[in-house]
Protein backbone atom coordinates (compact mmCIF):
# COMPACT_ATOMS: atom_id res chain seq x y z
CA UNK A 1 0.00 0.00 0.00
CA UNK A 2 0.84 3.35 -0.84
CA UNK A 3 -0.53 7.10 -0.22
CA UNK A 4 -1.88 8.65 -3.63
CA UNK A 5 0.07 11.40 -4.93
CA UNK A 6 -1.81 14.31 -3.45
CA UNK A 7 -1.28 12.84 -0.26
CA UNK A 8 2.48 12.52 -0.54
CA UNK A 9 2.27 16.27 -1.29
CA UNK A 10 1.02 16.70 1.92
CA UNK A 11 3.10 14.93 3.64
CA UNK A 12 6.17 16.84 2.28
CA UNK A 13 3.92 19.86 2.71
CA UNK A 14 3.65 18.92 6.77
CA UNK A 15 7.44 17.92 7.23
CA UNK A 16 8.84 21.42 5.79
CA UNK A 17 6.17 23.09 8.14
CA UNK A 18 7.35 21.20 10.96
CA UNK A 19 10.65 22.52 10.12
CA UNK A 20 9.13 26.17 10.16
CA UNK A 21 7.35 25.90 13.34
CA UNK A 22 10.40 23.90 15.35
CA UNK A 23 12.00 27.32 13.67
CA UNK A 24 9.06 29.68 15.02
CA UNK A 25 9.68 27.71 18.73
CA UNK A 26 13.35 27.85 18.44
CA UNK A 27 12.91 32.11 18.69
CA UNK A 28 11.09 31.71 21.90
CA UNK A 29 12.23 28.53 23.46
CA UNK A 30 15.80 27.17 24.13
CA UNK A 31 17.04 23.62 23.18
CA UNK A 32 13.94 20.65 23.99
CA UNK A 33 14.11 19.47 20.53
CA UNK A 34 12.80 16.26 22.16
CA UNK A 35 9.23 17.83 23.82
CA UNK A 36 8.42 19.97 20.77
CA UNK A 37 8.62 16.51 18.31
CA UNK A 38 6.41 14.74 21.14
CA UNK A 39 4.43 17.46 21.53
CA UNK A 40 3.86 17.80 17.64
CA UNK A 41 2.90 13.67 17.44
CA UNK A 42 0.55 14.30 19.95
CA UNK A 43 -1.62 17.47 18.32
CA UNK A 44 -0.97 15.93 14.79
CA UNK A 45 -2.50 12.27 15.92
CA UNK A 46 -5.17 13.92 18.00
CA UNK A 47 -3.73 12.99 21.32
CA UNK A 48 -3.80 14.59 24.72
CA UNK A 49 -0.38 15.00 26.36
CA UNK A 50 0.84 15.13 29.64
CA UNK A 51 4.20 17.31 30.24
CA UNK A 52 6.13 16.60 33.92
CA UNK A 53 9.24 18.87 34.98
CA UNK A 54 10.16 20.67 37.77
CA UNK A 55 9.05 24.47 37.84
CA UNK A 56 11.05 27.38 35.65
CA UNK A 57 11.51 24.34 32.65
CA UNK A 58 9.07 26.87 30.51
CA UNK A 59 6.50 24.61 29.98
CA UNK A 60 3.84 27.00 29.52
CA UNK A 61 5.56 29.04 27.31
CA UNK A 62 6.13 26.22 25.09
CA UNK A 63 2.95 25.44 24.87
CA UNK A 64 1.49 29.18 24.20
CA UNK A 65 3.88 29.90 22.08
CA UNK A 66 3.00 26.93 20.12
CA UNK A 67 -0.59 27.70 20.17
CA UNK A 68 0.68 30.64 18.09
CA UNK A 69 2.67 28.94 15.64
CA UNK A 70 -0.21 26.92 14.72
CA UNK A 71 -2.57 29.72 14.87
CA UNK A 72 -5.20 28.22 17.30
CA UNK A 73 -6.97 29.46 20.17
CA UNK A 74 -5.48 28.99 23.60
CA UNK A 75 -7.11 29.47 27.07
CA UNK A 76 -4.90 28.27 30.46
CA UNK A 77 -6.71 27.28 33.39
CA UNK A 78 -4.81 27.12 36.40
CA UNK A 79 -5.92 24.55 38.40
CA UNK A 80 -6.28 24.85 42.13
CA UNK A 81 -7.52 23.24 44.76
CA UNK A 82 -10.77 25.51 45.30
CA UNK A 83 -12.03 25.30 41.69
CA UNK A 84 -15.26 23.64 40.21
CA UNK A 85 -16.11 22.22 37.33
CA UNK A 86 -18.25 25.02 36.35
CA UNK A 87 -15.14 27.10 36.11
CA UNK A 88 -13.45 24.75 33.48
CA UNK A 89 -16.57 23.93 31.86
CA UNK A 90 -19.00 27.05 31.76
CA UNK A 91 -22.03 27.49 33.32
CA UNK A 92 -26.34 28.61 32.86
CA UNK A 93 -27.24 31.33 33.93
CA UNK A 94 -30.95 33.54 33.80
CA UNK A 95 -31.00 36.40 31.16
CA UNK A 96 -33.96 38.46 31.13
CA UNK A 97 -35.16 39.76 27.71
CA UNK A 98 -35.97 43.54 28.25
CA UNK A 99 -38.24 44.09 25.59
CA UNK A 100 -40.88 40.73 26.49
CA UNK A 101 -39.83 40.36 30.04
CA UNK A 102 -39.24 36.83 29.29
CA UNK A 103 -36.27 34.84 31.22
CA UNK A 104 -34.24 32.19 29.92
CA UNK A 105 -31.12 30.17 30.61
CA UNK A 106 -28.39 30.80 28.67
CA UNK A 107 -24.99 29.12 28.21
CA UNK A 108 -21.55 30.85 29.22
CA UNK A 109 -18.96 28.59 27.45
CA UNK A 110 -16.36 28.32 30.09
CA UNK A 111 -12.04 28.01 29.26
CA UNK A 112 -12.21 24.65 28.15
CA UNK A 113 -13.69 26.15 24.82
CA UNK A 114 -10.44 26.70 22.74
CA UNK A 115 -8.26 24.68 20.09
CA UNK A 116 -5.44 24.06 23.07
CA UNK A 117 -6.43 24.14 26.11
CA UNK A 118 -3.11 24.29 29.14
CA UNK A 119 -4.39 22.52 32.22
CA UNK A 120 -1.95 23.70 34.52
CA UNK A 121 -0.85 21.56 37.46
CA UNK A 122 -3.83 20.28 36.84
CA UNK A 123 -2.93 17.91 39.60
CA UNK A 124 -3.78 20.57 42.33
CA UNK A 125 -7.42 20.18 41.95
CA UNK A 126 -9.79 17.49 43.54
CA UNK A 127 -10.75 14.67 41.74
CA UNK A 128 -14.41 16.59 41.07
CA UNK A 129 -12.78 19.30 38.79
CA UNK A 130 -10.73 16.85 37.26
CA UNK A 131 -13.10 14.50 36.08
CA UNK A 132 -14.94 17.52 34.47
CA UNK A 133 -11.85 17.31 31.47
CA UNK A 134 -12.54 13.35 31.24
CA UNK A 135 -15.88 13.66 28.93
CA UNK A 136 -14.09 16.69 26.87
CA UNK A 137 -11.09 14.93 26.64
CA UNK A 138 -12.71 11.41 25.10
CA UNK A 139 -15.77 12.84 23.39
CA UNK A 140 -14.89 16.48 22.40
CA UNK A 141 -17.91 18.16 24.12
CA UNK A 142 -19.21 18.98 27.37
CA UNK A 143 -22.24 18.49 28.95
CA UNK A 144 -24.33 21.44 31.21
CA UNK A 145 -27.69 20.84 32.35
CA UNK A 146 -28.38 18.30 30.70
CA UNK A 147 -27.62 19.77 27.76
CA UNK A 148 -24.18 18.42 25.40
CA UNK A 149 -22.48 21.11 23.91
CA UNK A 150 -19.13 20.90 21.01
CA UNK A 151 -16.02 21.93 21.50
CA UNK A 152 -13.94 23.65 19.04
CA UNK A 153 -12.48 21.27 16.28
CA UNK A 154 -9.28 20.26 16.68
CA UNK A 155 -9.15 20.28 20.70
CA UNK A 156 -6.56 19.37 22.81
CA UNK A 157 -5.32 19.54 26.36
CA UNK A 158 -2.02 19.88 27.03
CA UNK A 159 -1.96 19.53 31.20
CA UNK A 160 1.30 20.18 33.09
CA UNK A 161 2.30 18.74 36.03
CA UNK A 162 5.19 18.97 38.75
CA UNK A 163 6.60 16.19 40.27
CA UNK A 164 8.66 17.19 43.33
CA UNK A 165 6.07 18.61 45.35
CA UNK A 166 3.59 16.40 46.47
CA UNK A 167 1.86 18.24 49.62
CA UNK A 168 -2.07 19.23 48.81
CA UNK A 169 -1.99 17.56 45.58
CA UNK A 170 -4.70 15.05 43.95
CA UNK A 171 -2.86 12.48 42.25
CA UNK A 172 -4.27 11.54 38.34
CA UNK A 173 -5.93 8.58 38.45
CA UNK A 174 -5.14 5.92 36.41
CA UNK A 175 -8.13 6.47 34.13
CA UNK A 176 -7.86 10.29 33.65
CA UNK A 177 -3.88 9.24 33.04
CA UNK A 178 -4.70 7.08 30.41
CA UNK A 179 -6.69 9.34 28.15
CA UNK A 180 -3.26 11.27 27.72
CA UNK A 181 -1.93 9.63 24.75
CA UNK A 182 1.52 10.90 25.98
CA UNK A 183 3.33 11.25 29.13
CA UNK A 184 6.36 13.74 28.31
CA UNK A 185 9.31 14.38 30.40
CA UNK A 186 10.68 17.93 30.38
CA UNK A 187 14.28 17.63 31.55
CA UNK A 188 16.92 20.39 32.81
CA UNK A 189 18.26 22.17 29.94
CA UNK A 190 22.27 21.50 28.99
CA UNK A 191 25.01 24.14 30.12
CA UNK A 192 25.11 25.70 26.76
CA UNK A 193 21.39 26.32 26.52
CA UNK A 194 20.93 27.24 30.06
CA UNK A 195 23.49 30.09 29.10
CA UNK A 196 20.96 31.19 26.07
CA UNK A 197 18.33 31.17 27.87
CA UNK A 198 19.99 33.68 30.78
CA UNK A 199 21.28 36.11 27.66
CA UNK A 200 17.68 35.98 26.23
CA UNK A 201 15.96 36.62 29.94
CA UNK A 202 17.92 39.31 30.75
CA UNK A 203 18.44 41.60 27.96
CA UNK A 204 16.27 43.27 25.70
CA UNK A 205 14.58 40.56 23.43
CA UNK A 206 11.37 40.23 22.05
CA UNK A 207 10.34 37.61 19.21
CA UNK A 208 7.74 37.30 17.28
CA UNK A 209 6.23 34.34 16.08
CA UNK A 210 4.73 33.77 12.91
CA UNK A 211 1.95 31.29 12.39
CA UNK A 212 2.44 28.29 10.14
CA UNK A 213 -0.70 26.57 10.01
CA UNK A 214 -3.93 27.34 10.76
CA UNK A 215 -7.20 25.07 11.88
CA UNK A 216 -8.58 24.29 8.88
CA UNK A 217 -4.91 22.74 7.63
CA UNK A 218 -4.00 20.52 10.44
CA UNK A 219 -7.73 19.10 10.18
CA UNK A 220 -6.83 17.76 6.95
CA UNK A 221 -3.42 16.81 7.50
CA UNK A 222 -4.66 14.40 10.49
CA UNK A 223 -6.61 12.71 8.29
CA UNK A 224 -3.71 11.91 5.55
CA UNK A 225 -1.40 10.84 8.65
CA UNK A 226 -4.16 7.58 9.52
CA UNK A 227 -3.57 6.98 5.87
CA UNK A 228 -0.12 6.54 6.34
CA UNK A 229 0.94 2.88 5.63
CA UNK A 230 2.69 0.70 8.20
CA UNK A 231 3.87 -3.15 7.31
CA UNK A 232 1.80 -5.79 9.59
CA UNK A 233 5.75 -6.29 11.13
CA UNK A 234 6.61 -3.29 12.26
CA UNK A 235 2.53 -2.80 14.08
CA UNK A 236 3.31 -6.07 15.39
CA UNK A 237 6.40 -4.93 16.94
CA UNK A 238 4.14 -2.18 18.53
CA UNK A 239 1.93 -4.86 19.88
CA UNK A 240 4.55 -6.80 21.49
CA UNK A 241 6.21 -4.01 23.51
CA UNK A 242 2.79 -3.45 25.20
CA UNK A 243 1.33 -6.92 25.66
CA UNK A 244 4.79 -7.63 27.34
CA UNK A 245 4.31 -5.23 30.01
CA UNK A 246 1.40 -7.31 31.29
CA UNK A 247 3.12 -9.67 34.31
CA UNK A 248 0.35 -12.27 33.98
CA UNK A 249 1.54 -13.12 30.09
CA UNK A 250 3.03 -16.43 29.61
CA UNK A 251 6.01 -14.64 27.62
CA UNK A 252 6.36 -11.51 29.50
CA UNK A 253 10.10 -10.97 30.76
CA UNK A 254 11.36 -12.07 34.20
CA UNK A 255 11.92 -7.99 35.28
CA UNK A 256 8.24 -7.35 34.33
CA UNK A 257 7.07 -10.27 36.05
CA UNK A 258 8.83 -9.18 39.18
CA UNK A 259 8.39 -5.64 38.99
CA UNK A 260 5.46 -4.39 37.49
CA UNK A 261 1.76 -4.76 39.39
CA UNK A 262 -0.22 -3.57 36.22
CA UNK A 263 0.39 -3.36 32.28
CA UNK A 264 -0.33 -1.25 29.76
CA UNK A 265 -3.64 -1.49 27.98
CA UNK A 266 -4.80 -1.71 24.39
CA UNK A 267 -4.92 2.25 24.13
CA UNK A 268 -0.71 1.47 24.34
CA UNK A 269 -0.53 -0.19 20.98
CA UNK A 270 -2.59 1.93 19.32
CA UNK A 271 -0.73 5.17 20.21
CA UNK A 272 2.32 3.93 19.40
CA UNK A 273 1.08 3.15 15.84
CA UNK A 274 -0.41 6.28 15.33
CA UNK A 275 2.40 8.21 17.03
CA UNK A 276 4.96 6.45 14.89
CA UNK A 277 3.18 7.40 11.77
CA UNK A 278 3.36 11.00 12.61
CA UNK A 279 6.68 10.92 13.88
CA UNK A 280 7.53 9.08 10.14
CA UNK A 281 5.68 12.26 8.23
CA UNK A 282 7.48 14.48 10.18
CA UNK A 283 10.43 13.28 9.05
CA UNK A 284 9.15 13.24 5.28
CA UNK A 285 8.63 9.78 5.39
CA UNK A 286 5.97 7.77 3.86
CA UNK A 287 5.84 4.57 6.13
CA UNK A 288 6.51 3.74 9.90
CA UNK A 289 9.77 2.17 11.06
CA UNK A 290 10.93 0.62 13.88
CA UNK A 291 12.90 3.17 15.01
CA UNK A 292 9.64 5.17 15.36
CA UNK A 293 7.72 2.81 17.62
CA UNK A 294 11.00 2.76 19.85
CA UNK A 295 11.17 6.55 19.89
CA UNK A 296 7.34 6.70 21.11
CA UNK A 297 7.42 3.50 23.54
CA UNK A 298 8.76 5.83 26.39
CA UNK A 299 6.16 8.36 26.40
CA UNK A 300 3.29 6.37 25.71
CA UNK A 301 4.09 3.70 27.95
CA UNK A 302 5.60 5.87 31.09
CA UNK A 303 2.11 6.71 32.49
CA UNK A 304 0.65 2.96 31.76
CA UNK A 305 3.14 0.69 34.11
CA UNK A 306 2.06 0.50 37.40
CA UNK A 307 5.21 -0.57 39.59
CA UNK A 308 5.18 -2.77 42.68
CA UNK A 309 6.99 -2.87 45.73
CA UNK A 310 10.02 -4.33 44.40
CA UNK A 311 10.38 -1.72 41.83
CA UNK A 312 10.17 1.14 44.46
CA UNK A 313 12.42 -0.74 47.25
CA UNK A 314 14.90 -1.16 44.43
CA UNK A 315 14.74 2.21 42.78
CA UNK A 316 13.45 0.54 39.40
CA UNK A 317 11.49 3.54 37.32
CA UNK A 318 9.29 2.77 35.02
CA UNK A 319 11.72 4.45 31.81
CA UNK A 320 14.04 1.65 33.53
CA UNK A 321 11.88 -0.69 32.52
CA UNK A 322 10.75 0.33 29.16
CA UNK A 323 14.36 0.07 28.42
CA UNK A 324 14.66 -3.07 29.42
CA UNK A 325 12.14 -3.75 27.48
CA UNK A 326 13.02 -2.16 24.22
CA UNK A 327 16.68 -4.58 24.48
CA UNK A 328 14.38 -7.80 25.13
CA UNK A 329 12.27 -7.55 22.06
CA UNK A 330 14.32 -7.59 19.37
CA UNK A 331 13.53 -5.89 15.81
CA UNK A 332 13.37 -8.41 12.35
CA UNK A 333 17.05 -6.89 11.33
CA UNK A 334 17.77 -7.91 15.01
CA UNK A 335 16.08 -11.53 15.22
CA UNK A 336 18.08 -12.57 11.62
CA UNK A 337 21.29 -11.39 13.31
CA UNK A 338 20.29 -14.24 16.36
CA UNK A 339 20.99 -16.55 13.87
CA UNK A 340 16.90 -16.91 14.67
CA UNK A 341 17.29 -17.57 17.97
CA UNK A 342 14.11 -15.58 19.70
CA UNK A 343 11.69 -15.37 22.44
CA UNK A 344 9.24 -17.93 22.52
CA UNK A 345 6.73 -15.14 22.01
CA UNK A 346 7.68 -14.75 18.04
CA UNK A 347 7.62 -18.47 17.52
CA UNK A 348 4.03 -18.62 16.35
CA UNK A 349 2.86 -19.66 12.97
CA UNK A 350 2.81 -16.87 10.90
CA UNK A 351 6.60 -15.25 12.22
CA UNK A 352 7.85 -16.19 8.94
CA UNK A 353 5.18 -13.51 7.02
CA UNK A 354 6.91 -11.09 8.83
Amino acid sequence: MTLPSDDRQAVEALAAAYQQIAHELGKVIVGQQLVIEQLMVAIFARGHCLLVGVPGLAKTLLIRTLASALSLQFNRIQFTPDLMPADITGTEVIQEDRSTGVREYRFLPGPVFANIVLADEINRTPPKTQAALLEAMQEQQVTVGGEKHALPDPFFVLATQNPIEQEGTYPLPEAQLDRFMLHVWVDYPTEAEELEIIKRTTAEYTAEVQPALGAAQIINLMRIIRRVPIADHVARYALRLARLTRRHEADAPDFVKEYVQWGAGPRASQYMVLGAKVRAVLAGRYYVRHEDIRALAPPVLRHRLRTNFNADAEGISTDEIIRRLIDFVPTDDEREGAGGKQPAVFRSADAGQD
